[in-house]
């Protein structure tokens, strides 16, 4: 299983492609504070409802310095048809060799309907504006998790 992050530690930095095959890195967001959210699927309820909320506030987030990143395992050929189904703004990054996903805690063992299975687990990292961890959460739900993200960071 891989190491969760603590408030503190350095963000591991990362290149992943985009919906359009563009690369983003976490290092072309210093001087700001990054939201990087790990998800299991594109196109699934959950993450579709937690990419929406991302979506519906993504103002209110810029507007107060945070960026926000989706990670999924998924490639750029699927992100594209997720956002272009929900008309979703927030960028949205692909992990296929689950190798940001693991450096950032957010793959490994987890409970699925009550069994056990490795998987993504869905989890929020608060990246300040040096590139280190400001908040890591893990296990977090797809609903109502923006709007606590939002009130936990005082926005």
């Amino acid at each position: 299983m891989s190491e969760r992050l603590t408030p503190g530690d350095t963000a591991p930095d990362f290149t992943l492609p985009d919906a359009d095959g563009n690369e983003v890195s976490l290092a072309a967001h210093r001087g700001r504070k990054v939201i990087v959210y790990f998800y299991p699927a594109a196109l699934t309820p959950g993450c579709t409802k937690q990419a929406c909320d991302f979506t519906d506030n993504l103002e209110l987030l810029a507007d107060a310095g945070y960026d926000v990143i989706g990670v999924s395992p998924d490639k750029p050929e699927k992100l594209a048809k997720f956002r272009e189904k929900e008309n979703l703004k927030v960028a949205l990054v692909g992990d296929p060799s689950k190798e940001t996903l693991t450096a950032y805690g957010a793959f490994g063992e987890k409970k699925l309907y009550g069994k056990t299975v490795t998987g993504v687990i869905r989890t929020t990292v608060v990246v300040d504006e040096e590139g280190k961890v400001e908040r890591a959460l893990y296990n977090v739900k797809a609903t109502g998790h923006v709007a606590k993200i939002i009130k936990d960071l005082g926005i």
